[in-house]
């Protein structure tokens, strides 16, 4: 995966959230930071949600704008927040990894397909989660070109 989509600035370990909202919020505001989008995307992440919920299962959830807030997208980028005491994502689901996800274009496939290859990979995840450094964490992603 790109450097300039993954980078160590990308990534939070240890966040200690409290609400679905916030959590979004936390992963948005990395791509605001970052210059990958702009502010009002975060709304779209939020409007997201409101759809349907982007909880993947094994405690990952995936937020991402709707298909509206495509001219809000500068560039393709991630963002990872590690949350190791998880975050209610609602219906009973625990979130402890959140993955802010901007694609440009139709990148936003690709980088979903190569984060589903990831994920889907429970040692994989696992050791996402017990990861203490950020370089740890995305070590995880290394074998995804």
């Amino acid at each position: 995966m790109s450097s300039q989509i993954l980078k160590e600035e990308n990534v939070v370990i240890g966040a200690a959230l409290s609400s679905k909202e916030e959590a979004i919020r936390a992963v948005g505001n990395i791509l605001v930071d970052q210059g990958y989008v702009e502010t009002d995307y975060i709304a779209s992440m939020m409007e997201r949600e409101e759809l349907t919920s982007t909880y993947m299962g094994n405690y990952i959830a995936i937020p991402h704008g709707t298909e509206d807030s495509k001219s809000q997208i500068k560039s393709s980028g991630l963002s990872i927040v590690q949350a190791p005491d998880g975050v209610d994502y609602g219906d009973g689901n625990k979130v402890k990894l959140l993955i802010g996800i901007a694609g440009k274009g139709d990148e936003h496939l690709e980088i979903l397909s190569k984060i589903a290859l990831v994920c889907s990979d429970a040692d994989n995840v696992e050791k996402m989660l017990q990861a203490t450094t950020k370089q740890e964490l995305l070590a995880q992603f290394e074998e995804v070109k």
